[in-house]
């Protein structure tokens, strides 16, 4: 099976506009791409239950194809860390329920876009992180990263950590989630650099009235998502 690993550098760095994008692109060129956010935290409630935001972005990404509930099968409703959240109350998936969610409704030729929670090393589900996940489906992973100040150190943290799991790296995606000034030129140089590959920029999309947020920046992800269908055939 194959597909690709979403993390990000931080919280918030804007993972799921990535992975939503890189979905529809892929869509476009005739895979069936299965979407999976196992973990989705601080869900909203509505009429009693828990409504999985991003498992929605998703579900629009491929069309409405893929259920929000398949999406993100494990909702929780409260802010704290999964480690705080199972001390409440709630039951925590172990790692084998988590890879059998992601895996679970996906054919041998589809494609999965898996996104993790927080960052590569943050808490995923009790005592599981991200790259525990990350390690045992053995997917390419795409770090996503805020075009802010310290994008530079969390990046190449990131992307240090894949490589000690012995995954391969995907893409470097720097996201302007907040319109101001990013300092494209000196972020890209540096990554570049100490990367060895050059980082793609998703700049500021101002959507307000208009495309979803995922469908404005596909545009710039389209040389990642080909990439991605490349190693898929290879």
């Amino acid at each position: 099976m194959r597909g690709v690993f979403i993390t990000g550098s931080d919280v918030g760095v804007g993972k799921t506009v990535v992975g939503a994008a890189l979905t529809w692109h892929l869509s476009l060129q005739g895979r069936t791409v299965r979407p999976r956010k196992p973990m989705e935290p601080d869900c909203a409630e509505w009429r009693g239950h828990s409504c999985p935001g991003d498992g929605e972005t998703y579900r629009a990404a491929t069309g409405g194809r893929e259920a929000s509930e398949v999406i993100c099968c494990h909702r929780l409703g409260v802010p704290p860390p999964p480690r705080r959240a199972a001390a409440s109350g709630h039951p925590m998936p172990g790692l084998d329920d988590l890879i059998r969610v992601c895996r679970e409704g996906a054919g041998i030729e589809d494609f999965l876009v898996v996104e993790g929670t927080g960052g590569f090393y943050s808490p995923l589900a009790g005592d599981v992180l991200n790259a525990d996940l990350a390690a045992a489906l053995r997917f390419p992973v795409v770090v996503v990263s805020a075009a802010r100040p310290g994008a530079i150190h969390q990046t190449l943290l990131t992307a240090d950590a894949v490589a000690r799991r012995g995954l391969t790296l995907a893409g470097i995606v720097l996201n302007e989630a907040m319109p101001g000034r990013h300092d494209r030129a000196h972020n890209l140089r540096d990554l570049a650099h100490r990367l060895g590959c050059e980082p793609t920029i998703v700049p500021y999309c101002d959507t307000e009235g208009g495309a979803p947020v995922w469908q404005a920046v596909a545009p710039h992800l389209a040389t990642v998502a080909a990439s991605l269908a490349a190693g898929a055939a290879g």
